[in-house]
């Protein structure tokens, strides 16, 4: 939709001067869309946002690694040991007996987890020397070729499965979190632009009002030697006057301010000036609320965390359940060993070699604490799913309103640039008929109010506008000019 509002003949007038302040030879011209795509480029806000989603991904990245086999290598470079120390005898007696030996080891090999059974499953060699010094000076070499382990836990939580799951849904969150991120930039940029379009156009309305004040004031003057009106209207005039001069100190300093805001969003270069233009069009925008419902329901990040919270709350169920009853841990080995002076000799016809380890663990007496810690992981889950109705019915009410609102803002901007163009006619027929004398200072004055709240409000207008456009887009994910999804996730 095309904006067809020109420019008042008063604010015309006043811009020049303005333009003379800025050098807009030196300027670089900023429309909407560039001051988004710079904020969203190099913008604080975005880097943080950016910051946030690559860490995401690398921890995502890093945990599917480790879902891979696992090569690994580990050893003591020494261990010494020289002192008297406690030995135990063949008979069970014990002798204080001198020592000096140092103890090294390596082992290498692969493991891996196991998501079907949630246990680890690993295949090694090792290798340890022994050197005794003293009077002996031996050396002893004990390998294991080959070594393959197996821990299991039994009637427990695959901890591998959750972790996976839960991993899965918060990158995924991670993800619809940068996108809605992104669109709170925009939001935010477009905001702070046409907060500094505001400012501006009421620095150049000040900056008339006091040029249309000062010819009034000096007619009034002339009048006031005529004796054509009384002393009081001529105080009311300078009155005028001075407010107008007071509010262009004040309409300056609040652009300065606006125009810093905008500066540090879209970390624009310091030193060089900035100047905007305003869109002269808005894309017209069919928000259909239940769409809008619809593709917030199946884009928003808050509806993926809501699932995250509900897989946290069942897995604290099941481990506490777990932890109530009857488990098991299973150890096992097998593989071949040897021992002998030599480092080549110990992998000479390598022996038999396996160990099983089972540990039980049955609860008999926690005095509640086993049901407690049951009812309150229950509790737990009660609270999330109470949780996820009211984000999810916040986001609900959000998405559609959000589309209700930004067909009332379409609306609102023909009707404020409607009501500025009345306004101005209006001040204009005022000026003139208080030139000849047909209306009062008070009937002028008023005129010029409602000119200047009109202004501003098809500024605020404009703003409303762009504010509610990003947010719904941020709201849905969803691009209703173009129909289409915002973004797709990437492939995992």
């Amino acid at each position: 939709m095309r904006l067809s509002r020109p420019l008042p003949i008063f604010l015309a007038l006043a811009a020049p001067c303005v333009a003379l302040a800025q050098s807009p030879a030196a300027a670089q011209t900023l429309t909407l869309q560039d001051a988004i795509a710079m904020a969203q480029r190099q913008g604080p806000s975005a880097q943080v946002a950016r910051s946030s989603r690559d860490a995401a991904r690398y921890r995502n990245d890093a945990f599917n690694a480790r879902l891979l086999p696992q090569l690994f290598l580990s050893g003591n470079a020494a261990n010494l040991n020289h002192g008297i120390n406690a030995i135990t005898l063949p008979d069970g007696s014990t002798q204080f007996i001198g020592q000096a030996q140092n103890q090294s080891s390596m082992q290498v090999g692969f493991s891996q987890q196991i998501p079907l059974t949630g246990g680890t499953v690993s295949v090694g060699s090792g290798v340890s020397r022994l050197d005794e010094f003293g009077t002996t000076n031996a050396r002893f070499y004990q390998t294991s070729p080959l070594i393959i382990s197996l821990q299991q836990d039994l009637f427990r939580p695959r901890n591998v499965v959750w972790n996976e799951r839960m991993q899965s849904l918060t990158a995924v969150v991670a993800e619809r979190g940068y996108f809605e991120a992104r669109e709170d930039v925009a939001g935010n940029t477009a905001d702070a632009f046409f907060n500094l379009y505001a400012q501006h156009m009421t620095l150049l309305n000040a900056m008339a009002n006091v040029a249309v004040n000062d010819t009034l004031y000096t007619l009034n003057k002339g009048r006031f030697e005529v004796g054509k009106i009384g002393e009081n209207d001529l105080l009311k005039s300078e009155l005028a006057l001075l407010r107008a001069r007071a509010a262009v100190d004040d309409a300056r300093l609040a652009r300065d301010r606006a125009e810093a805001a905008l500066r540090r969003i879209i970390s624009y270069p310091d030193g060089q000036t900035l100047s905007i233009v305003t869109p002269d069009a808005i894309p017209t925008v069919d928000a259909d609320p239940d769409v809008a419902v619809r593709e917030a329901l199946k884009n928003s990040s808050t509806m993926q965390q809501g699932e995250l919270d509900n897989v946290v709350a069942k897995r604290g169920i099941v481990q506490a359940r777990s932890n109530n009853r009857f488990n098991a841990t299973i150890q096992a080995s097998a593989g071949f060993n040897q021992t002998a002076p030599g480092f080549s000799q110990a992998y000479q016809s390598p022996l038999g070699k396996q160990s099983l380890a089972v540990g039980v663990n049955l609860p008999m007496l926690q005095w509640g604490a086993g049901r407690a810690d049951v009812e309150g992981a229950k509790a737990d889950e009660q609270r999330t799913i109470a949780n996820n109705k009211i984000r999810r019915d916040a986001l609900v009410e959000d998405a559609r309103f959000s589309a209700l609102g930004l067909l009332q803002a379409q609306r609102n901007i023909l009707l404020a640039a409607k009501a500025d163009t009345v306004a101005e006619k209006q001040f204009e027929v005022a000026r003139n008929r208080y030139i000849i004398g047909k209306i009062s200072n008070t009937d002028l004055y008023t005129a010029q109010d409602q000119k200047d709240q009109a202004i501003l409000a098809y500024v605020q207008a404009l703003r409303n506008y762009w504010t509610s456009y990003y947010h719904l887009r941020r709201v849905t994910l969803y691009d209703f000019s173009a129909k289409s999804e915002l973004s797709d996730l990437r492939e995992k």
